[in-house]
């Protein structure tokens, strides 16, 4: 039986279970769902994940819900190649601390720069005010550097020579601010070397499928106008302001 993974393009981690999916020729179903149309909220979806967030697994009975969790399960069930998470104790401890790090540090502050450039107006009505935008950008900014200084180092990959999880987590998250016309590799060309390599060892034909949806995002917005999600969303924009 093949998994199920319910998934919307449109958000990182689903990007990140949907490449790892494909790479590694794991055999499965692809459910789409759509966030902006609020899918996720539906009965039926709430038997499949009662979090009623995307990604979302099935696997005949068995349910699991949040990216980390489904790679990993996805890792140890299909026995992937070392490399993505390594048997060798402090290898996998590196991919662990990345993923551990990650979180606040790269996909609050770079999913916040999608949200406030290019869905805030549509939402709210009103501009992003430039203090917030800015200190926003600042805070990824340190993220980044930290990220080639700490992490990436000079490596070919986070944890060494060969790409892994961490690799994948990354660079979903960093595509995003794409998205809104902001591209955070400009003047970093370290970054961007590290972003090319990671596009190769993936292949440039996943790559470009998986980040299609985000990279033309610009309709975005006016799907959103007639959303039932957009009472949700106005309430979560605020709270990203506080």
């Amino acid at each position: 039986m093949v998994l199920e993974l319910y998934l919307d393009l449109y958000s990182q981690p689903c990007r990140s279970v949907y490449i790892f999916a494909k790479k590694n020729n794991i055999p499965f179903e692809f459910k789409q769902l759509s966030l902006s149309e609020g899918q996720h909220y539906s009965e039926e979806f709430g038997k499949i994940n009662p979090l009623r967030k995307v990604p979302a697994m099935k696997d005949g009975d068995y349910q699991l819900a949040e990216s980390i969790a489904i790679l990993l399960y996805m890792c140890r069930k299909f026995k992937t190649p070392d490399h993505w998470y390594p048997s060798d104790l402090q290898k996998q401890a590196k991919v662990d601390e990345y993923l551990s790090w990650q979180h606040a540090a790269i996909r609050a502050p770079a999913s916040k720069l999608f949200w406030f450039k290019l869905m805030m107006p549509v939402i709210t009505g009103n501009t992003t005010p430039q203090a917030k935008m800015d200190s926003t950008l600042e805070e990824l900014n340190t993220s980044l550097q930290l990220f080639e200084e700490n992490f990436l180092q000079d490596k070919n990959f986070i944890v060494g020579q060969e790409i892994s999880l961490a690799d994948i987590v990354a660079i979903v998250e960093l595509m995003q601010p794409l998205g809104s016309g902001l591209d955070i590799f400009e003047g970093r060309p370290k970054l961007t070397a590290w972003r090319e390599r990671v596009k190769a060892n993936i292949g440039k034909e996943l790559f470009d499928e998986v980040h299609e949806l985000i990279l033309n995002a610009g309709d975005l917005p006016k799907k959103m106008e007639q959303s039932v999600m957009l009472p949700h969303l106005k309430a979560r924009l605020q709270k990203m302001l506080n």
